[in-house]
């Protein structure tokens, strides 16, 4: 459905037809503010993150290289980037002040990312060796950089990469299936 549904819209979006984006808009905003939001914990930045990334979309949509991952993969790691770089320049880790009541609990936010997402995510997650598992949790759902993956399980950057790499792989094909 994704390639089928959604590189239609993105190409088309790519020609500055304002329906069609508007209609990739529809279908796939809702994940992509679930995964800024669980980063940010606050709906505000989550909010702010998530239309600067649909603008991004919009002005960069012919960029967009089907052989580097899905549509929505391509838009989701656009938001993410935009996250992180609104976590690092409001410091949301280190101020408290700055969560949002309103954000559900961290072990909600997985189950919501993975129910508005895509079902089998946390099955997929499980099926994945624990030190894929916890590198891409930490990077994707917790927002760490490399280094700070690299930091907190205590191993080399180049081995970080390679399982979060492998990790992802083994998502796309366990989701694909």
């Amino acid at each position: 459905m994704e390639q089928e549904t959604l590189l239609p819209l993105l190409c088309s979006t790519a020609q500055g037809n304002k329906q069609d984006f508007a209609q990739l808009y529809k279908l796939t905003s809702g994940q992509v503010y679930a995964v800024v939001l669980k980063l940010l914990q606050n709906t505000a930045l989550a909010e702010e993150a998530t239309q600067d990334a649909y603008i991004k979309v919009w002005h960069n949509a012919a960029s967009y290289q089907r052989g580097k991952g899905t549509v929505l993969t391509w838009i989701i790691s656009i938001a993410r980037y935009r996250a992180l770089d609104l976590m690092r320049h409001n410091k949301v880790r280190k101020e408290s002040s700055l969560d949002d009541h309103h954000s559900p609990p961290a072990e909600d936010s997985a189950a919501m990312v993975s129910e508005q997402g895509h079902p089998r995510l946390n099955d997929c997650m499980d099926e994945l060796d624990n030190q894929q598992r916890q590198a891409i949790h930490l990077a994707y759902f917790k927002g760490l950089s490399h280094q700070e993956v690299v930091d907190h399980l205590s191993s080399p950057l180049g081995t970080i990469k390679s399982w979060i790499r492998r990790g992802l792989q083994s998502l796309q094909r366990c989701l694909s299936a």
